[in-house]
């Protein structure tokens, strides 16, 4: 019991940052329309099953899941290549892979619209090339890019900490019994590093379909997602208990994306290798 103390102010910042404004989401999710009288109300949620909004959340999941599947198959053989390395090049791969992770989320995006616009270093580069120009910028392209950018890394670190731990002598073994490169990987390799790429995952596709300011910039305001609307609505409209509803419809459905992800992540992990 005299230990209990310690947790006390994790407790407290818990319940002041959490559970509190968690708490005040809901209640405002579940309040009646600014001039109607009445108690407790699922109005607001009505509104969120509407067709108008269930086309800009599918188009929300749809780049989510588009820039996830991107930054898989971009991060997976990047962390392979960082964790084959030898320590000291490791690091400072890792270290050189990280260091744009520590500039502004702003300062990376609009460094993106820089690199895109009409008469950006990617148009400019082309024309010294002699090809047409791309007009990438404020299209759906340029959003997809600006995610996988930006989340890139969120799946590279956590695939690359699972496979660096990789015991080599299971790998070794392997080799000696005659096993190519490929059944290495496919029955070992992979197997192992399915908890990496379980929390990558988790840890794109969750900003990923949140995401309202890379929509905003590379978007031009021409691709409402659903983090976009959600800031409409308590910046602009100021109807709270809609933008509370949204929010909490969304955050129900990302508990559920990582419950499935965690029970097929266990599910591995009882398979073992073979």
């Amino acid at each position: 019991m005299k230990r209990n103390w310690i947790t006390y102010p994790y407790l407290m910042w818990m319940a002041i940052f959490t559970i509190i404004p968690l708490f005040l989401v809901l209640v405002y999710s579940i309040l009646p329309v600014e001039g109607r009288g009445g108690g407790f109300t699922f109005e607001h949620f009505k509104r969120v099953f509407e067709p108008i909004y269930i086309i800009v959340f599918l188009r929300s999941v749809k780049l989510a899941l588009i820039s996830t599947a991107a930054c898989l198959i971009l991060g997976y053989p990047a962390a392979m290549i960082l964790a084959g390395k030898h320590l000291s090049k490791r690091s400072i791969l890792v270290v050189l892979f990280i260091i744009p992770m520590w500039m502004n989320f702003l300062a990376r995006t609009y460094a993106w619209m820089t690199l895109l616009e009409r008469n950006g270093l990617i148009n400019n580069a082309l024309e010294k090339l002699g090809l047409p120009v791309a007009s990438i910028l404020y299209t759906e392209n340029a959003v997809i890019l600006g995610m996988i950018y930006n989340f890139l890394p969120f799946m590279v670190l956590p695939i690359y900490s699972v496979l660096s731990k990789t015991d080599r002598s299971v790998i070794e073994a392997a080799e000696d019994l005659g096993a190519t490169p490929f059944i290495i990987f496919r029955r070992i390799t992979l197997p192992l590093s399915l908890p990496g790429v379980i929390s990558g995952i988790t840890m794109v596709f969750m900003p990923a379909v949140t995401t309202f300011v890379i929509s905003r910039l590379l978007g031009g305001g021409q691709y409402t997602l659903i983090g976009n609307l959600i800031e409409q609505q308590f910046l602009t409209t100021r109807d709270w208990g809609f933008g509370s509803a949204l929010s909490t419809v969304l955050m129900i459905f990302i508990l559920l994306s990582m419950g499935i992800m965690s029970r097929y992540e266990k599910e591995n992990e009882g398979g073992g290798l073979w």
